[in-house]
């Protein structure tokens, strides 16, 4: 959940775990939705995650959000490899510092669940797959973050940065 707005009237901070999962054939598992404030605006494909709950860690938000999100069991979560922060709406509309962390993780794979959905992933969130490199370089579908493509080249090759790479963002649908 989000901290209370600043004092200066800057937005409230929303902690957030985003994660790379990876199957056995390097694929990597990407959401298609649209922002909740903005339920009919252009869709846009991101990684697995969501907000931290309270007293959760990141780990523990991360794990939590891949059985929720996907339904697979069998996850490894490994280093935190990307950083990043964007103010976005909440789904009242009232803006909001998403601080996210990227951590790159493995699954054996399996069939995709979403059974573990709330309701705003059902109302927002319209597809669930996996996506190879080429595919990600080819498509001209909309990615989060941006330049998705040549940072999965750089993971897929083993060139992680120490500390973790932070990416610049731009909001999703220019809102």
């Amino acid at each position: 959940m989000a901290d209370e707005a600043d004092m200066d009237g800057s937005p409230p901070i929303r902690p957030t775990a985003r994660v790379v999962l990876l199957d056995p054939d390097n694929r990597l598992l990407l959401m298609r939705g649209r922002l909740p404030s903005e339920p009919d605006g252009p869709s846009f494909w991101f990684t697995v995650g969501g907000g931290l709950e309270p007293g959760e860690s990141l780990f523990e938000g991360a794990a939590r959000e891949v059985r929720e999100e996907t339904g697979l069991m069998d996850v490894a979560l490994g280093p935190v490899i990307w950083r990043d922060e964007i103010v976005l709406p909440d789904p009242d509309g009232r803006p909001q510092l998403l601080r996210q962390e990227y951590i790159l993780a493995r699954t054996g794979g399996g069939e995709l669940s979403r059974a573990g959905w709330r309701q705003l992933e059902q109302d927002f969130v319209d597809d669930l797959r996996w996506w190879t490199l080429a595919e990600l370089r080819q498509t001209g579908e909309r990615l989060y973050p941006e330049g998705l493509a040549e940072l999965m080249a750089d993971v897929l090759a083993g060139r992680i940065a120490t500390p973790p790479l932070v990416i610049a963002r731009t909001p999703p649908a220019g809102g």
